[in-house]
């Protein structure tokens, strides 16, 4: 098969999974649990695209398991996360907006079909470095790849582990977590989560395909403009008001020791 067939049966047995969990998220009147989705569906999808490239070689089956890794610790944390909460506050306040009784069918196109089409899209990043690498063994190239994802699974995990805590104690209701990785950086997971596939992209180029940046690239922007950083600050600042100070002292994205109040 062609990139191009793989990649569009990737994209139909996504559709089938998320197809399959809309149903399930209708009769459970929770779109939120597409969520924990998001990460387990990455590892699917690198596993189909390792099967049917048949292309086993080191670099292949090196980064289906980094994708593996980061995918399923993903999804359980957000899974574990959400246990007892119900659906999340943003998908109520869609359900709102369009109608409780129509929002069933809205749903499918807004949040599961859109989160298909985005997912096939960024992880056309794995698919490339499988398709493209070739059965030699790995070089320091491969070993700073892997570093630049340790890293970046460092501050992702360890961030969520940091807030969780935090959450954890009642004293910290209303306050903002400026310790830690949280220290050097608003976002430390989002900020992870980027450095990762970059990595993954950075797989790709050293395969001998430039066209796995554009997952990594997209990712980017998912992060940094539309659902990560842009929407979660947004709340903040309205929730609470300490939360300006520390964006003063604090780096938005890439982690750097704090500023002073008198830096700009």
């Amino acid at each position: 098969m062609t990139i191009l067939e793989i990649w569009l049966n990737g994209f139909l047995l996504s559709m089938v999974m998320l197809t399959a969990l809309w149903l399930v998220s209708v009769k459970m009147r929770n779109a939120s649990i597409i969520d924990p989705f998001w990460g387990f569906g990455f590892v699917v999808l690198a596993f189909f695209y390792l099967y049917a490239t048949g292309n086993y070689s080191p670099r292949a089956i090196l980064i289906t398991s980094l994708v593996t890794i980061w995918g399923l610790r993903l999804s359980i944390y957000l899974l574990w996360r959400s246990i007892g909460h119900g659906e999340d506050y943003r998908y109520q306040n869609f359900r709102q907006d369009y109608g409780p009784k129509r929002y069933w069918w809205i749903s499918f196109f807004q949040v599961f079909l859109l989160q298909g089409v985005l997912m096939t899209l960024v992880a056309s990043t794995i698919l490339c470095t499988i398709m493209a690498s070739e059965a030699s063994d790995l070089t320091v190239f491969d070993f700073l790849c892997m570093l630049i994802w340790l890293v970046g699974l460092s501050f992702e995990a360890g961030g969520d582990y940091q807030l969780t805590k935090f959450k954890k104690d009642k004293n910290n209701k209303g306050k903002v977590l400026n310790t830690g990785f949280w220290k050097y950086t608003r976002h430390p997971n989002y900020f992870g989560d980027t450095a990762i596939w970059w990595s993954f992209g950075l797989f790709s180029v050293i395969s001998g395909s430039y066209y796995g940046l554009f997952g990594s690239l997209l990712m980017n922007i998912l992060l940094l403009k539309i659902s990560g950083v842009s929407m979660l600050e947004k709340g903040l600042k309205k929730t609470k008001p300490q939360y300006q100070d520390y964006i003063e002292r604090t780096h938005s994205f890439f982690p750097w020791f704090p500023k002073n109040k008198t830096e700009k």
